[in-house]
């Protein structure tokens, strides 16, 4: 009997924890992002960072997030992401590489949320030897309306 009331106690916390809450009213609101992918020969990099704060006047809501991805063939493949927190800013990067006998493909993004703002950039970058490097950058920073 008890673990029959238990069950149905766990069930009526688990419904009424799924339930939507009421959108929360931004005083000021701001997102950001950015990404880039290269390719070259048999190989491809491609990486991606957003990030959103919210300040209200309990405080300040802020999350990020990042990805990544390569493939290759033949080659090697790689790709990293991660995010840290601390008291002064919220940040997250993603590496992406890919090789294959001398061609390869690399991207990286780095987003950060800061009191002052927010900001994304990606830097990509592949070759081929023999030819030049194809390379592109992006930088988008946004300040927090106050």
């Amino acid at each position: 009997m008890l673990r029959a009331s238990t069950y149905g106690i766990l069930v009526a916390v688990a419904f009424c924890s799924a339930l939507p809450l009421p959108a929360q009213e931004c005083d000021a609101a701001a997102t950001v992002g950015s990404g880039g992918t290269s390719a070259a020969g048999k190989t491809s990099a491609s990486t991606l960072g957003t990030a959103g704060t919210c300040k209200t006047d309990e405080g300040t809501t802020s999350s990020i997030g990042v990805g990544g991805s390569a493939a290759t063939a033949d080659g090697n493949a790689k790709s990293r992401s991660k995010v840290n927190e601390n008291s002064s800013h919220l940040q997250g990067q993603s590496k992406a590489q890919a090789m294959d006998k001398g061609t390869f493909s690399k991207s990286q993004t780095k987003t950060k949320v800061t009191d002052d703002g927010l900001e994304s950039r990606t830097k990509s970058m592949s070759h081929v030897p023999g030819e030049k490097p194809s390379k592109s950058k992006t930088n988008v920073l946004i300040p927090v309306p106050q």
